[in-house]
């Protein structure tokens, strides 16, 4: 008789997972599919681009529509409007009457030429001068008297006219012959005059022997010593005319073409705001910069110096409505040609047309409207890419 065992008896019971282990498996399952969800179009959006940047790398500006100013501001120093340089008009030692910061009168002497070459040729001329007037006035008493001998000769004559015909006739002729001597007497009175003439000339250049201020202001640089022996037409010292001042400013050679003579100006420091305008223009061009001068307009200002420091602004263009966005490296970097827009988180490529352009702003034309955000800086990094995704 066989014995019966347990395993009929033995029933493998299935266990149950408890409630918190199922609320963690549906959570599980829910942050994945949310995962999924947010992975899945970044994914498709990445492998729709050719390349990614970091946001840290690039600056983005968002188009805007309102008043643009097109402007220039940059710092200046004064400058004297006139500021005459004095030249030797002969050679000689100078001895100079002034020194470097004298205020000085317009007519003033400022320095004096020794010339004794020039002196002593006055003196000669002035002596033949003197000796021409002579003859001259010598000429025109010869001339008197024997006027006044033929013209008794004249009037004996005439008397005797019934009796001594021919002595008329003969004193008729001498008598008409003596205006030969007002010729004589007129080619001295020439010589005279021409004489005259040479020694005032002379008389001149012996005056400008002293060099004098041609304008009220301040003695500026002096180009010689003391007692120093000069070439003719050597530079001897400048006079800074303080009553005109000008502010000299070094513009961008981008901006400069813009520029134009008699633009309007704003002026500032010193505690002060002076009106200005645009007077000269350089037409070279120095390191990428054009030199400016501006001038004030009004009365002119108080206390300022030569080379003192001024902020100038100069209004190039001011208009209303227009569109415009800040302005940065992209505009160099694409010529203007295109930008790239941003939207949820992908930069395209996008042909644009800008126009005029300010210290902070440029107007864009065409390709863009009010509201698009583009990147404006580091678009170096995209090399050119048509599609760029922009990372965190």
């Amino acid at each position: 008789m066989a014995i019966r065992d347990t395993s009929a008896q033995d029933r493998l019971i299935e266990r149950k997972p408890s409630t918190r282990k199922r609320a963690l498996w549906i959570g599980g399952g829910v942050a994945a599919l949310i995962l999924i969800a947010l992975i899945v179009p970044t994914a498709r959006r990445m492998l729709s681009t050719d390349a990614s940047v970091s946001a840290s790398r690039i600056s983005v500006a968002t188009v805007e529509r309102g008043p643009f100013v097109r402007d220039i501001a940059a710092e200046g120093r004064v400058v004297a409007a006139v500021s005459p340089t004095m030249y030797a008009t002969s050679p000689g030692a100078v001895t100079l009457k002034a020194n470097a910061g004298d205020t000085v009168k317009q007519g003033q002497v400022l320095a004096v030429i020794d010339s004794p070459e020039l002196t002593n040729k006055l003196l000669q001329e002035q002596s033949n001068a003197d000796a021409l007037q002579v003859d001259y006035e010598r000429a025109q008493i010869e001339a008197r008297k024997q006027r006044l001998e033929l013209q008794k000769a004249h009037d004996n004559a005439a008397i005797d006219a019934k009796t001594a015909q021919t002595d008329l006739e003969r004193n008729q002729k001498a008598f008409a012959n003596g205006a030969s001597l007002n010729f004589d007497v007129k080619a001295k009175k020439l010589a005279w005059q021409r004489q005259q003439l040479l020694v005032k000339d002379l008389q001149r250049q012996v005056d400008d022997l002293n060099v004098r201020s041609p304008v009220n202001g301040q003695v500026g640089q002096l180009f010689i010593a003391p007692r120093a022996t000069v070439a003719k037409d050597a530079q001897l010292l400048t006079v800074i005319d303080l009553s005109a001042l000008e502010v000299e400013v070094k513009v961008p050679e981008s901006f400069a073409r813009d520029l134009a003579v008699g633009m309007s100006a704003d002026i500032t420091g010193n505690g002060g705001n002076w009106k200005g305008a645009v007077s000269a223009i350089s037409p070279e061009v120095v390191d990428g910069q054009v030199s400016a001068r501006v001038r004030f307009v009004g009365a002119k200002p108080e206390h300022l110096r030569q080379n003192q420091r001024l902020s100038v602004r100069i209004v190039l263009d001011q208009r209303q409505d227009v569109l415009t966005v800040a302005r940065g490296s992209f505009v160099d970097e694409s010529g203007g040609n295109y930008a790239y827009v941003v939207k949820d988180g992908i930069a395209t490529k996008t042909p644009i047309r800008v126009g005029a352009s300010s210290i902070d702003k440029v107007e864009i034309l065409q390709g863009l409207k009010e509201g698009d955000r583009i990147v404006i800086s580091g678009t170096d990094a995209f090399n050119g890419a048509q599609r760029v995704a922009i990372s965190d």
